[in-house]
Parts: structure tokens; sequence; C-alpha cells
């Protein structure tokens, strides 16, 4: 949004020279000189390229939507919607990344054989990890934790239409003991990674795994790295 409305005077000033031209300067003008602007603005601040396809579409977007007349109520349910699926995300930069079964049964085989092991998915989003290893290990606790209302609340409900053992806290990881727990999985974000070492260096018991699927701890080398299949990103694990 900030990129756009840095975007909007320049958009101004080439409508007046083309209206001072007699060139057509109707609205959507407006939202094609807009989206380019915003596009190039974007791309010379270097941003991801999927940046610049959204700027380059939001106004046209804007445009359509007001053609359509929807009503009101559409946006705030719109609103509520993406509220209660990423919630914190702006406070956390964790959005929702899912992980597959090939990484979920990589992460079972490390699992102690000799003992119910305990397992936590910290931002379990839509529960499938923690709900495959209560199904793969019935005799571990399965355990999966997640801020945002909407995926927990669809992870408590599959665990309890399904008969899981599986169990689901809504809740921040931050406020988890992770002294309990024999592997500690985590997919998460670059920028969550340092504060999940302090955590995790603190609190973490003798004999237990920290376990992240794709982004790397930088403060320490991993103990070990496997790739579940060929072409899957890896998983870095620590041993404490």
């Amino acid at each position: 949004m900030l990129i756009q409305c840095g975007a909007l005077p320049l958009t101004l000033a080439i409508l007046y020279l083309m209206a001072s031209f007699r060139l057509p300067t109707d609205y959507l003008t407006l939202a094609v000189v807009q989206g380019l602007l915003a596009a190039l603005i974007t791309w010379k601040l270097a941003l991801a390229a999927w940046w610049r396809a959204i700027q380059l579409l939001f106004p046209l977007a804007l445009l359509t939507t007001l053609a359509l007349q929807l009503p009101s109520w559409l946006f705030g349910a719109g609103f509520l919607l993406l509220l209660g699926w990423y919630w914190s995300t702006f406070r956390t930069q964790v959005p929702y990344y899912p992980s597959g079964p090939a990484v979920w049964d990589a992460v079972r085989q490390l699992l102690p054989a000799d003992k119910p092991p305990r397992v936590v998915d910290i931002g379990s989003g839509l529960g499938g990890f923690t709900l495959y290893m209560a199904r793969v290990r019935p005799d571990a606790e399965a355990i999966g934790i997640e801020l945002a209302p909407l995926p927990w609340l669809y992870s408590w409900l599959r665990a309890r239409l399904t008969g899981s053992r599986a169990r689901f806290m809504r809740g921040d990881y931050e406020n988890l003991d992770f002294r309990q727990f024999d592997l500690v999985f985590a997919y998460l974000s670059p920028a969550a990674m340092p504060g999940l070492w302090r955590k995790a260096s603190a609190e973490m018991a003798a004999g237990s795994m920290l376990v992240s699927y794709e982004f790397v701890i930088e403060e320490r080398t991993p103990d070990s790295i496997i790739r579940a299949t060929a072409g899957e990103n890896p998983l870095y694990i620590w041993y404490f």
C-alpha cells in the first residue's frame, strides 16, 4: 500500500500531461498507469518478483471490485476470514507454510524406538504433521500448537472427528516449555530462527532434538542435515 501511495503523485502528473495532449484519461488508464508505476518502484526496490505482479494488478483489481458493486458485508467477512487465518503474522513473521508426508515420515524415523516419545509441532497449521505422528506412533504423545484461530480450530476438529490421539493447543510456542519434549519440529521462517534458537538452547533437555524444515539456524551449525526426498528442502537437526 505504501508503494501504491508513493506512485500516486507520479500517476497524477502523467495523467495531467496526457490530458494536456488530449489523450484518454479514464479510470482504466488511471489504473494501468498506477499499476505500471507501482511495479516499477517495486522493481527498483529489488523486492521479490511476485510483489511486482501484485503492485501491477492491484489498481485493476480495485477498479473491477468497484465496478461489480459488491455488498459491503463481503469485505467485512473477507477481513475476518483473513484475520482468523493469519492472525499475528505481522508480529511473528511466520506465514502459513505446509509441509508434506515425505517430510513427516523422515522426522518419524528420527524418533527413539525404545520409549514413548513426546513430539511437538510449533506452528502446527492444519495439523497434518501432528495427526500423522499420532497415527504412525500410537505410543507417542503428539502435540501441535498454533496461534492463528482458524487453522487451530480446523486441526482440533480433525482430531476430534477422526478419533485421533493428537492434541492441539491454541497459543504461542514462546509460552511452551521445551523441556518436556523429545523432539521439537519447526517449519517457521528465517525471521523466527534466532528467537527459536535462544529458546531451544535455554530449555531443551539432554537427549532431545530440534528439527527445522527448510530454514537453518545461523547461530549454530546443524549436527545433521537430511532430505526426505531428492527434491525436498533439507531438514536441519540439532541434538542436545
